[in-house]
């Protein structure tokens, strides 16, 4: 499939800082791409440059086959962009909201009241769309920011951390949504600071540190790249967790990571239930006593701390100026 979106050797600094340096990306048509990366990777800086709302310092980038330098606004007219903080309006009413950018769209006053009607009926808003948007939960002004995104049916949307804050049921919901945006032909790119949101939605990953893609394939792809399995112990006592370590060396083919719960440490191994078998024998015969084991595929959790040594953190790389907007015509 065609590349709808392309980006080549972005970079973009901020005096000293550097917050891409040099980043490619490509996202095929009909498909959803999850930007990876830690806190400062640039994940906000490169959707602000895609949708118009930055400049970069050097690269090239397209939408659509649009110069998005040579074209902003046209390339605005192909775009929908929801970002990290739901850009609605409170003191309008849900409808009143959408209705607005319609017009901002140029949809004429018809088609935006039809579409505000049609879209605030999808994403279940209906029965709020005449109240003000300062009534509304978190998770309605998620869908409704969403849903702005959607008004002109833009072939291309830009969704930068769309479920933050959100409780598990909201962005269940929200994932319901997006899906259905594909099946309908939309192409997304989204950047998120949940591993789980990228393996249950990406058709594709990739990973960025420090302004720079490092890796990009399917879920499933890049957690063979870490290879092996996961064996996570949690011991009874924590002051047994220097001698669990020492058995958890023995098998281990890889570093040991002091799990982020509390008295747990995990393995890389390979070699299944030999190797669990052999470590229950040893953690008994050193009287170590376990509350839990665990033997498991890699994770995403566990591909991006071997790719980047940091941990997910919700996004802050320094970009300058206001990333809410929609990139409306």
């Amino acid at each position: 499939m065609e590349n709808i979106i392309e980006a080549k050797g972005l970079v973009k600094r901020y005096g000293d800082v550097v917050a891409l340096d040099g980043l490619d990306l490509s996202v095929r048509k009909g498909t959803i791409v999850a930007l990876l990366g830690p806190n400062g990777a640039g994940k906000t800086t490169a959707v602000s440059i895609l949708t118009t709302l930055l400049e970069p310092d050097e690269g090239s980038a397209t939408v659509a086959g649009v110069d998005v330098l040579r074209e902003p606004a046209e390339v605005r007219k192909l775009i929908g962009l929801s970002g990290q903080y739901a850009a609605v309006d409170e003191h309008l009413t849900g409808f009143e909201n959408l209705d607005m950018i319609g017009r901002l769209y140029r949809l004429g006053r018809k088609r935006s009241r039809t579409r505000a009607r049609e879209l605030l009926e999808r994403f279940d808003l209906a029965d709020a769309a005449d109240r003000p948007v300062k009534t509304y939960s978190g998770g309605m002004r998620r869908r409704l920011d969403l849903a702005g995104a959607l008004v002109a049916e833009s072939p291309v949307l830009f969704l930068d951390e769309p479920t933050t804050g959100l409780d598990l049921p909201s962005r269940q919901e929200l994932w319901r949504i997006i899906r259905d945006l594909v099946k309908r032909g939309a192409t997304l790119l989204l950047t998120t600071q949940y591993l789980e949101e990228a393996d249950r939605l990406a058709d594709d990953v990739l990973v960025i540190d420090h302004g720079k893609a490092i890796a990009q394939g399917t879920s499933d792809e890049l957690k063979d790249l870490v290879g092996g399995e996961r064996l996570e112990v949690k011991v009874t006592d924590a002051e047994t967790l220097p001698a669990t370590r020492e058995v958890l060396a023995r098998v281990a083919v890889g570093e040991l990571q002091d799990d982020e719960r509390p008295r747990v440490v995990v393995a890389p191994v390979s070699g299944g239930a030999p190797v669990l078998a052999r470590v229950l024998e040893d953690l008994d015969t050193e009287g170590i006593e376990v509350s839990d084991v665990v033997l498991r595929r890699p994770t995403l959790d566990d591909v991006f701390l071997a790719l980047t040594g940091h941990v997910t953190q919700p996004e802050d790389d320094g970009s300058k100026p206001d990333t809410e907007g929609r990139g409306a015509a």
